[in-house]
C-alpha cells in the first residue's frame, strides 16, 4: 500500500489486543538530529491517519467470525484489515519497533545520498566553467567579486584566497590607462607598463604620444584626450576647454588686468609713472617684434612676451575671435608704428592664455620696464630675469592665495593694496574669478616657475628667491642697482 507523507512502506500490524497503540520509541536507539525530527514527525503523522476501531477493548468474535475493519483518515476511505492477533505480544511489539525504526533509517540514508549528488554536481558543473591559471594575479583584499557580479566564463580566472576573479576585472582596477588614449598602457618584454606621468597633474599616457603628434595645451602643458578636443589657436597652438574658460582674447579684455598689476607695483613701493602701453598679439608678431629687438636673445624658446625699447611696427588683436567648431574664427586686427617716448616704449603679449598666465608675464614685462625706468644698467642677465621671475610670482600668489600673501620681504601695506587690487579686478573682470579650477591653474604656472630647468630663468629665479627671502625686497633690488647682482 502506498501512503503520500511519508513514503514508508511495509507497515504492518497496528492494532494490539483490539485496540490502536503508539508505539514506545523511548527506549530506542538514539540517532543524530535530523534523525529524532524524522522520527517526530512520522509519530505526527500516524496520529493524524490512525483513529480507533469500533471493538475498543473487546475483541472480535469467536473462530470462525470476520475480523473487525479499520478506517483511515478523516475524508479517505481506504480499509485495512486489522492483523491477526498474537501470541507473543512483547515479542511482536519489539519486532513492529525494530522494523519502523529501520524504514526511518533507510529514509534518512537516501535523503543523505540525494544531497551528495547534489553537491557533486554542482561542483562539476563550476569546475566545468572555470580554469585556475597557473601563474594568477593576487587581488588586493578591497576588490571583493561581488562588484563583477556576473557568472565566471573566462578561460583564465585569478585568486586571492578563496575567491575567483575575472582576469579582465583585475586587470581593469590594476592595470594603468592611458588618459590621452584611454588604452591600457601596452608592457614591454619584461611585462612592465612603461608610461609618462606629469608631476603636477599625474597625467598618465603612452609613450607614443610623444611622437604621434598629440596636441598640448600651449597654457596647462597637459596633452589632449581623444574624448575631449582643444580649441585651435590658429597659430599651431591648441588651448584645453579649462584654460579657455579664463582666456584673455584681445587687447580691450587685457587692459583691466593690465592696470590692477600696476596697482599692485604701486602697492610694493614701485610706482611706473609712465603710461608704457600694453598690446596683445598673435604668434608671428611677437617672434618678429622679438627678432628686431635688441634683447630680443633674452628671451624663451617659447616667447610669451616682450618689453621693448625700440621703435618698431606691429600688429595688435583688437577684436577676440569667435569659437566655430575647434578653431577661432573673426579675429581683426589693427597694425599701428610705436612712438619712442622713454627706455620702454609698449609691452607685447601672446594672446590666449588663461588670466592668471597672462597676469604673471605681464608682471615680468612690468619688472623689466621699473628697472630700464629706474636706471639699472649692467645687470647680468640671471639676476634681471630671476628678479623679474621673483615678482611674477609673488603676483601669482597674491592671486591663488587671496591676497594672503606668506613672503617675509612683504610689508603690511603692499600686502593690503595687492589685495585691495586683487579684488577690485576679480570682481570687475568678466574673465575674473577664483574658481577651484583657476586657483589650481595658478599653483601650476607658480609650480613652473619653482621648477623651471632653465639656467637664466629657473636659476636666476631660485638665487633671485633666497636673496628676497634673506634681505628682503627692498634690499635686494638696491644691491642690484649698486653691483648688478645678488646679495650673498
Amino acid at each position: 500500500m502506498d501512503l503520500s507523507h511519508p513514503c514508508i512502506s511495509g507497515i504492518k500490524e497496528l492494532q494490539y489486543l483490539g485496540s490502536w497503540v503508539c508505539w514506545d520509541f523511548s527506549s530506542s536507539i538514539s540517532f543524530s538530529s535530523s534523525y529524532a525530527k524524522k522520527k517526530s514527525g512520522w509519530m505526527k503523522w500516524l496520529s493524524k491517519i490512525v483513529r480507533p476501531g469500533p471493538n475498543r477493548g473487546g475483541g472480535g468474535s469467536g473462530s470462525g467470525g470476520s475480523p473487525p475493519q479499520q478506517l483511515l483518515g478523516d475524508q479517505e476511505n481506504i480499509v485495512w484489515r486489522a492483523p491477526a492477533r498474537s501470541t507473543d505480544d512483547s515479542s511482536r511489539a519489539k519486532k513492529e519497533k525494530e522494523e519502523l525504526d529501520h524504514a526511518i533509517a533507510l529514509s534518512l540514508d537516501e535523503d543523505f545520498k540525494r544531497q551528495n549528488q547534489n553537491d557533486e554536481a554542482i561542483s562539476r558543473e563550476l569546475q566545468g566553467k572555470m580554469t585556475l591559471s597557473p601563474y594568477p594575479y593576487v587581488a588586493p583584499p578591497q576588490f571583493l567579486p561581488g562588484d563583477y557580479s556576473f557568472p565566471l566564463t573566462e578561460h583564465e580566472i585569478s585568486m586571492s584566497g578563496n575567491y575567483p576573479y575575472h582576469r579582465s576585472y583585475f586587470k581593469e582596477l590594476t592595470h594603468p590607462k592611458c588618459e590621452v588614449c584611454h588604452q591600457f598602457i601596452p608592457t614591454n618584454r619584461a611585462g612592465l607598463a612603461v608610461h609618462r606621468c606629469s608631476r603636477f597633474w599625474s597625467q598618465k599616457y603612452c609613450l607614443s604620444h610623444e611622437l604621434d603628434k598629440t596636441a598640448y595645451c600651449c597654457s596647462c602643458r597637459r596633452l589632449e584626450s581623444w574624448n575631449a578636443r582643444y580649441i585651435s589657436l590658429g597659430d599651431g597652438r591648441s588651448l584645453c576647454l579649462e584654460c579657455l574658460e579664463s582666456a584673455v582674447m584681445d587687447t580691450g579684455d587685457c587692459q583691466l588686468l593690465y592696470h590692477s598689476i600696476r596697482d599692485y607695483y604701486e602697492g610694493m613701493n614701485m610706482r611706473i609713472d609712465q603710461q608704457i602701453p600694453m598690446f596683445l598679439v598673435e604668434r608671428q608678431v611677437l617672434n618678429e617684434a622679438i627678432v628686431e629687438e635688441k634683447h630680443g636673445n633674452r628671451r624663451l624658446p617659447e616667447n610669451r612676451g616682450v618689453c621693448l625699447s625700440e621703435v618698431q611696427r606691429i600688429t595688435s588683436i583688437v577684436k577676440r575671435p569667435k569659437i566655430e567648431g575647434h578653431r577661432l574664427v573673426g579675429m581683426r586686427t589693427q597694425r599701428q608704428k610705436l612712438i619712442r617716448n622713454s627706455e620702454v616704449i609698449a609691452i607685447l603679449v601672446l594672446f590666449g592664455f588663461p588670466r592668471l598666465l597672462t597676469g604673471s608675464i605681464l608682471a615680468h614685462e612690468l619688472m623689466h620696464s621699473w628697472l630700464r625706468l629706474k636706471g639699472y644698467r649692467n645687470i647680468k642677465r640671471e639676476v634681471e630675469e630671476g628678479i623679474c621671475e621673483v615678482l611674477s610670482y609673488m603676483w601669482l600668489e597674491s592671486e591663488v592665495m587671496s591676497g594672503l600673501r606668506s613672503r617675509p620681504s612683504s610689508s603690511t601695506a603692499s600686502s593690503s593694496s595687492s589685495s585691495s587690487s586683487s579684488s577690485h579686478y576679480s570682481s570687475s573682470s568678466k574673465k575674473g574669478g577664483n574658481s577651484s579650477t583657476e586657483k589650481k591653474l595658478g599653483e601650476f604656472f607658480m609650480y613652473q616657475i619653482v621648477n623651471s630647468p632653465s639656467k637664466i630663468y629657473g636659476d636666476g629665479f631660485r638665487a633671485a628667491n633666497v636673496a628676497v627671502n634673506k634681505y628682503g625686497l627692498r634690499r635686494t633690488l638696491d644691491h642690484i642697482h649698486m653691483t648688478g647682482s645678488f646679495p650673498i
